[in-house]
C-alpha cells in the first residue's frame, strides 16, 4: 500500500487523486504477482525498484513535470553567446547530469542540461526553455534508457522514436544541429547493476539505436554510437566503464567525450 505520510502536498488535489489511485493499483499488483502491470519481461526485483523510485517523484510529477524550475535560475543569468562563440547544450537525463564536461572539454563553452531520471516525454517539455532559448550552435541529446524502464510509465518504441523526431525537427527550426547519440548498453555483472538492467531491455535499446541511425542518415541529423565501443563481446556494457551497469564511470566518459567531440567538430564546420 502506498504510504501518502512520505509526500509533501501538491497544488492540485485531482492529479494528486489520480496518481496515488495509480499508486495504490500498482501496489497491489505487486501483492499478487503483477498480473495487471503492462510491462512484461521485468523480475519482481526490477519492479519494486521501480515503484519505489516513482513513489518517491509523486510531488514533482503533479507539480513539474518537466523540471522546468532545475535550470531556471542558471538559464536566466546565462549570457547570449559571445561573438564567434560555438556554443553546444549537452542534453540529456543522468548520464548527462554526471557528466563533468568542464573535465572532459576544457575550455569549450558546453553547457549541461542533463537532469537525472527523466524520459523523452519530460525532456520534450523543457526543451525549449534548457536547448533553443540558450541559442547553442548544436546540441547533443541523449535519452531513451529512462523510457525503456518505464521511469513515467510504459512507453512503446514508437511513442519514444516520435519524441526523437519532435527534438529534431524544434533544434532544426532554430537553425541548431542535431547530435543524436546512441542509447548506452547496460549490464548486469554486479549486484547494483540488477534492477536497472532488469528495467531495461537489450532488445528495445539496440532497436532505438537502429532507428536512430536510419533516421539520422535520412533526418540531417549527425549520430554518435557511443554502444559500439563501449559494448563487450555479449553486447552487454564493458564491466570497467560502469559499476552499476548503466552510469558511466570516468573510462566511460572518456569513450563518450572523444565520440562527441568529432560529431561536434563535423557538425559545426
Amino acid at each position: 500500500m502506498v504510504d501518502l505520510t512520505r509526500f509533501r502536498p501538491v497544488r492540485n488535489p485531482i492529479v494528486t487523486y489520480v496518481v496515488v489511485a495509480l499508486l495504490t493499483v500498482s501496489a497491489f499488483a505487486g501483492q499478487s504477482g503483477r498480473e495487471s502491470v503492462p510491462t512484461p519481461g521485468i523480475p519482481a526485483t526490477g519492479f519494486a525498484a521501480l515503484d519505489q523510485y516513482r513513489a518517491s517523484r509523486i510531488a514533482m510529477f503533479s507539480d513539474d513535470f518537466g523540471q522546468l524550475g532545475r535550470y531556471r535560475g542558471d538559464n536566466a543569468a546565462l549570457r547570449a553567446p559571445a561573438a564567434g562563440e560555438k556554443r553546444v547544450v549537452f542534453f540529456g537525463d543522468s548520464i548527462t547530469d554526471g557528466w563533468r564536461l568542464d573535465e572532459s572539454f576544457p575550455g569549450k563553452p558546453y553547457i549541461n542540461r542533463g537532469i537525472g531520471g527523466q524520459t523523452t516525454s519530460q525532456m520534450l517539455v523543457r526543451f525549449r526553455q534548457d536547448v533553443v532559448n540558450l541559442h547553442p550552435n548544436a546540441v547533443v541529446i541523449l535519452a531513451g534508457t529512462n523510457d525503456i524502464a518505464g521511469n513515467t510509465g510504459p512507453m512503446r518504441l514508437e511513442d519514444i522514436e516520435a519524441d526523437y523526431a519532435s527534438f529534431a525537427e524544434l533544434a532544426r527550426a532554430s537553425r541548431i544541429r542535431v547530435i543524436f547519440a546512441s542509447v548506452l548498453p547496460i549490464h548486469n555483472y554486479t549486484d547494483r547493476a540488477r534492477d536497472f538492467f532488469a528495467q531495461r531491455s537489450p532488445e528495445k535499446i539496440l532497436a532505438l539505436n537502429t532507428w536512430l541511425r536510419i533516421y539520422c542518415d535520412t533526418g540531417a541529423c549527425l549520430y554518435v554510437d557511443y554502444f559500439s565501443l563501449m559494448a563487450d563481446g555479449s553486447g552487454l556494457l564493458q564491466k570497467d566503464l560502469a559499476a552499476d551497469g548503466l552510469h558511466p564511470n570516468g573510462a566511460g566518459y572518456k569513450i563518450m567525450a572523444q565520440l562527441a567531440q568529432a560529431a561536434i567538430d563535423k557538425a559545426l564546420k
